[in-house]
């Protein structure tokens, strides 16, 4: 059975101990690593450090070392931000499972107009981003169709009102079905 390759970071063939041992403290310096450092660090000569590094190319062993966390780094952050998705998915699902139930039992008859207009917003704008669409950006005085509510005259806040009452029944009876 073959053995599998090592890592340039690991210890190479011919590398005593105690110059792996050296290695792995340059190595684990960081981007500010130095010879001298390592040297310091280990209490040993520098020019001996000077030569291990030559002959065991930890400059290049160093920055493979790097490349390699790095790597490692970005595709734990890509997990973790999959896992929160996975997650928020979840959580999301069960609030909506909820407020589906929830809706259900009102009656849009009681609801306020306020309640009522902010209902169709949210839904509105949920049924937006399933659709892969930008937010309306219309915030709450937006009536889901860009219009700006604040402009209104008090009839035809109330027109609006009846007719986005109107959808929301008409949604309400369609979800029921």
């Amino acid at each position: 059975m073959a053995e599998s390759p090592v890592e340039s970071w690991e210890r190479q063939g011919g590398e005593s101990v105690q110059a792996f041992e050296a290695f792995a403290v340059y190595r684990d310096l960081g981007p500010t690593r130095s010879v001298t450092k390592a040297a310091r660090q280990l209490d040993k000569s520098r020019s001996l450090l000077g030569r291990w590094s030559k002959a065991y190319a930890w400059v290049m062993r160093a920055s493979a070392y790097d490349r390699e966390q790095d790597r490692v780094f970005l595709a734990e952050q890509h997990q973790a931000r999959r896992d929160i998705a996975r997650r928020h998915a979840k959580l999301a699902q069960a609030f909506l499972g909820k407020a589906v139930a929830r809706l259900q039992a009102l009656d849009p008859r009681e609801l306020s107009p306020g309640e009522l207009l902010r209902f169709f917003q949210v839904a509105a704008e949920i049924e937006r981003r399933a659709a892969g669409e930008e937010p309306a950006g219309g915030g709450v005085q937006d009536g889901g169709d860009g219009q700006d509510l604040g402009s209104l005259t008090d009839e035809e806040r109330r027109s609006r009102m009846d007719q986005l009452r109107r959808e929301l029944e008409r949604r309400l009876a369609e979800v029921e079905q």
